[in-house]
């Protein structure tokens, strides 16, 4: 009887080791997939922006744009048909190098044009000598292509840090985030990427979207989108116009 009860709790305890290995390895998983949260700040540092003052019916439409030839006109046709000429488009540099016709396009618009460094590298990754040398070599070629009044940054693949931010103010420069999410560029379907926009839309959000040649669904969603912000009252402005004068507002959150 009593090597019964002790290999049965030999077993007990096997299993309830199992468990907690599978609990821990379950929750290290969990947060391996979470992605980084890189909207950050500190009491007296630079701040990162994410969304405007909510107390106006002003919302911003943002465009990324990293690469591609195909998909940043017929956005750009679109919003115009549309009436929308205020939207924000930040561009790395490499491309605008490529493609001045559009970024002039853009700018004839009325549209604001955003940094998004030069290359498409991940910030968090570079030391500081290789970010300033990135916006160093990005300010230089805007102002080669006669954009010399660039003063928001979204950084390349969205991520960014304390040091970033510090690099970014010594810049001029102000790192914009964004509050509503379209997730275009997973080309979830039109009717996903209209949901994911206006679904929770409110006063103050900053709208991420994107034109480079990896969306195939954004121009089509853009038409239901721009519906929705007329139907509701919501007037479409730049960033800057949504961040100034009102108390734009920051987030302190630590970083994965």
């Amino acid at each position: 009887m009593n090597r019964f009860y002790i290999i049965h709790i030999k077993k007990i305890k096997q299993l309830l080791f199992l468990i907690i290995i599978a609990f821990f390895t379950a929750v290290f998983m969990y947060f391996q997939t979470i992605p980084n949260i890189p909207v950050f700040t500190t009491k007296n540092g630079p701040k990162a922006i994410y969304k405007g003052d909510g107390s106006g019916k002003k919302v911003a439409l943002t465009f990324d744009i990293s690469w591609g030839d195909e998909k940043a006109i017929p956005i750009l046709n679109t919003l115009k048909k549309y009436g929308l000429t205020n939207a924000t488009f930040f561009v790395s540099a490499s491309w605008a190098e490529r493609h001045p016709e559009v970024v002039k396009r853009i700018i004839d618009d009325g549209h604001q044009l955003g940094s998004k460094g030069y290359a498409y590298k991940n910030y968090t990754e570079l030391d500081t000598n290789e970010i300033k040398r990135d916006l160093s070599l990005a300010q230089h070629t805007f102002q080669k292509l006669g954009i010399k009044d660039i003063k928001l940054l979204r950084p390349p693949t969205c991520q960014f840090d304390q040091n970033v931010l510090n690099i970014a103010e010594q810049y001029g420069l102000t790192v914009v985030h964004y509050s509503v999410n379209s997730n275009d560029w997973q080309n979830p379907g039109v009717n996903k990427i209209i949901q994911n926009v206006t679904k929770h839309l409110k006063p103050g959000d900053i709208i991420l979207l994107h034109a480079s040649d990896s969306v195939k669904q954004t121009n089509q969603a853009l038409p239901a989108i721009i519906q929705h912000l007329k139907q509701n009252g919501l007037k479409n402005v730049t960033v800057q116009e949504l961040i100034e004068n009102s108390n734009a507002r920051t987030k302190e959150l630590s970083f994965k």
